[in-house]
């Protein structure tokens, strides 16, 4: 195996399990619910993914929907939308839509180009 293709593997293995630790520090998790794609999703995250601390405050403001920020899912390309405790109020994921950015508006780069120019391979472009 080439030491590129060993390096880019490596690269995928760190952005994958990066992606699957929710990217906040451990005095920042927490067990709540969000708003995403028009219903209340419960788990354990980011403190600021998960802002309502049960179902019934997170059913409470979907039905106010005055603070939804994903009524009008400003997510492009099929990426869904979760309302955050941090501007602008949503957050658009995109993993499995072949696009990135904050609206999932940039298309995923190619293999090829990322070993051409070296630019980081996003991790909501990887593939499992």
């Amino acid at each position: 195996m080439s030491s590129h293709k060993v390096v880019f593997t490596f690269a995928v293995i760190i952005l994958v399990a990066a992606s699957y630790c929710n990217g906040c520090d451990t005095n920042q998790t927490r067990q709540g619910c969000r708003i995403q794609s028009g219903q209340c999703l419960c788990g354990i995250g980011c403190y600021s993914e998960y802002r309502y601390s049960s179902k019934e405050e997170c059913r409470k403001a979907l039905r106010g929907r005055r603070n939804d920020a994903c009524q009008n899912n400003p997510c492009e390309h099929g990426g869904s939308c979760s309302q955050t405790s941090f501007e602008p109020g949503y957050r658009c994921r995109c993993e499995g839509t072949g696009y990135y950015g904050t609206h999932c508006h940039i298309a995923c780069p190619t293999r090829a180009n990322v070993a051409r120019t070296g630019e980081a391979f996003p991790y909501e472009c990887i593939v499992i």
